[in-house]
């Protein structure tokens, strides 16, 4: 079910419209080291799309804020459903590949079923759980989503408890993930109630 899905131009573009808003939510804040008003300082990224998602690579900005007041200048990046923390790829490729190669068991397959090296859908396997399910995003998850979700299945057992067309689904576990997508930015998930 999920092989068959497609990240075209116009499933970016919304994610886009979720991390801008995200953005102007979290510009309204003040810095939380000295109270000064944060400015946009984005950077850009290189991201990868592979087989399943090359349309995502032109999203290359990463918005993120930073204090203006002299002498602090610290950076406030707010959490993304475009990105998945520092990974190369885009985190929709991550949910992606994953669940593709929990169904595809050989490395070349999968590799030309995603773009994505099998060696790199493996340590995402392994993230997914291993450390992953140690997070607070997982936590909160299991516990709304009924009956247990499978570990060894993740993500694709989070993906077939959520409702909605398979994209629908894939935008839904990215905003879930959104506290996991930056370390600058406590309780990243109060951005994106009410968004998605």
């Amino acid at each position: 079910m999920f092989d068959e899905i497609e990240l075209g131009i116009e499933f970016f573009e919304g994610l886009l419209a979720v991390d801008e808003a995200i953005v102007r939510q979290a510009a309204e804040e003040a810095c939380r080291f000295c109270g000064g008003p944060l400015h946009r300082g984005d950077y850009p990224r290189k991201p990868r799309g592979g087989v399943l998602g090359p349309c995502g690579e032109a999203f290359c900005q990463r918005f993120s804020l930073c204090c203006g007041r002299e002498g602090c200048r610290r950076r406030a990046t707010p959490p993304s459903v475009r990105f998945l923390g520092r990974r190369v790829y885009l985190g929709a490729v991550v949910v992606v590949a994953s669940v593709i190669a929990v169904a595809i068991r050989t490395a070349r397959a999968i590799r030309e079923a995603t773009g994505v090296p099998a060696r790199t859908t493996r340590r995402w396997l392994r993230w997914w759980r291993g450390p992953f399910t140690t997070t607070s995003a997982f936590v909160e998850m299991s516990a709304r989503l009924v009956p247990v979700v499978q570990r060894r299945r993740l993500p694709a057992s989070l993906l077939e408890r959520l409702s909605g067309e398979p994209t629908r689904r894939v935008e839904k576990l990215l905003a879930w993930l959104t506290p996991l997508t930056t370390a600058s930015s406590p309780d990243g998930s109060r951005f994106v109630r009410g968004l998605m």
